[in-house]
């Protein structure tokens, strides 16, 4: 259900809040019953305590892991298709559960505690077949499964200090802040778009077809663990900066960061990015092709047709279908208003965008605006290896 301003309310019915604000003590030097974290992993607890995640307060417990392995929802019946977990061995699971209170720390500081409810084993084979739909080594999201420990632990946390603020982090909002700014510019519709890449003019006339259909864009870049031979971070936050600055209402644009990794699940991860951005208040999300996808795992539309099963999800999937340069109409179009033969269509794909950037080559400008392949082009080396 929406709010009367149009902001659906948060997944699950409220907003959750794992951020302490009292004065709690967890100097760096007490180092009994901690855990290390590493930094991908203390974004998503961070995501945790500000809500992105609604309506998970921790790590999943046993129940709620099987259930959104098996059927992409919680225990209790609520949507929820991807897993966030703390993997570790036996020993360990069995210490933190003896010791209920665990310290979490980073990079030799301590930052929050975990209040261990349960640890458990997990098969990672039907967990990968079930999540990825695949099993093979070439895809990423597989290999960092398999790669995980046997145990894993759950239980509600708290962060007592955040992440520091880096350029890296600089558009990063909680739902508390974005669901504020889009009520004072009175939005009734919001749509969210996802994206791991920098972007070209396809991608452009996507957002702006949106514009025309809804009162807020809600750009939303994806900050985090990539597979190599994707864009670097700082570059897709430098891209997007230009082309929002030179191209984009401002009043009718809002750009916020996303802090987590990529799992290139495609369908189920669809379905988490569409409850992150609902969580911020998004009333509607645009599901692109392939949507998470990465090799030919996934059919190119099979992120549009898992949306079939979660008609209670509260957040309005838009599909758009491909746009593409027609040399004959001299604009972009799609096949709804384009009649041309294939020929005189010049698709844009992400794989010549990235052949022409690491050679140096300034895209043509009917792909990629001047100033967006400028800001690109100012880096040496754009790509995660």
């Amino acid at each position: 259900m929406s709010n009367s301003n149009g902001i659906p309310k948060p997944h699950g019915g409220r907003l959750i809040n794992r951020v302490c604000s009292a004065n709690v003590n967890i100097g760096d030097d007490d180092i009994s019953s901690s855990i290390d974290i590493s930094p991908d992993l203390r974004s998503d607890i961070e995501n945790i305590a500000d809500g992105i995640f609604s309506p998970l307060e921790g790590f999943v417990v046993q129940d709620d892991f099987q259930s959104i392995v098996k059927f992409g929802r919680l225990k209790s019946g609520l949507a929820w298709t991807i897993p966030i977990i703390l993997d570790v061995d036996k020993q360990t699971a069995v210490i933190m559960k003896d010791a209920k209170e665990v310290t979490l720390r980073e990079g030799g500081h301590n930052f929050g505690v975990l209040y261990v409810e349960d640890i458990y084993p997990f098969d990672k084979h039907a967990t990968i077949e079930s999540i990825y739909q695949t099993s093979d080594l070439g895809h990423p999201g597989v290999i960092k499964m398999r790669s995980m420990k046997d145990w894993l632990v759950g239980g509600k946390l708290e962060v007592i200090k955040r992440i520091p603020r880096s350029p890296l982090r600089a558009y990063r909002m909680s739902p508390t802040e974005t669901r504020s700014e889009i009520s004072k510019r009175r939005w009734k519709s919001i749509v969210g778009f996802q994206t791991r890449n920098v972007p070209h003019i396809a991608h452009e006339m996507l957002q702006k077809a949106a514009l025309n259909i809804y009162d807020g864009l809600f750009i939303s870049p994806l900050i985090g663990k990539k597979k190599p031979g994707d864009f670097k971070d700082e570059i897709i936050l430098a891209a997007y900066n230009s082309l929002i600055e030179n191209y984009y209402p401002k009043d009718r644009t809002m750009f916020v960061t996303l802090h987590t990794e990529m799992r290139y699940a495609g369908p189920r991860e669809a379905i988490h990015h569409a409850i992150m951005r609902k969580n911020f208040g998004c009333s509607h999300f645009i599901v692109g092709r392939d949507h998470a996808g990465v090799g030919d795992y996934y059919h190119p539309f099979a992120a549009h047709d898992i949306f079939k099963e979660y008609p209670d999800l509260d957040i309005q999937p838009v599909f758009f279908p491909s746009f593409y340069y027609c040399k004959k109409c001299l604009s972009y179009a799609n096949d709804r208003n384009c009649p041309h033969d294939t020929k005189f269509k010049e698709e844009l794909k992400g794989t010549n965008i990235r052949k022409m950037v690491s050679s140096g080559i300034i895209p043509p400008i009917h792909l990629m605006r001047p100033e967006v392949a400028e800001a690109i082009l100012s880096y040496k080396d754009a790509f995660v290896k």
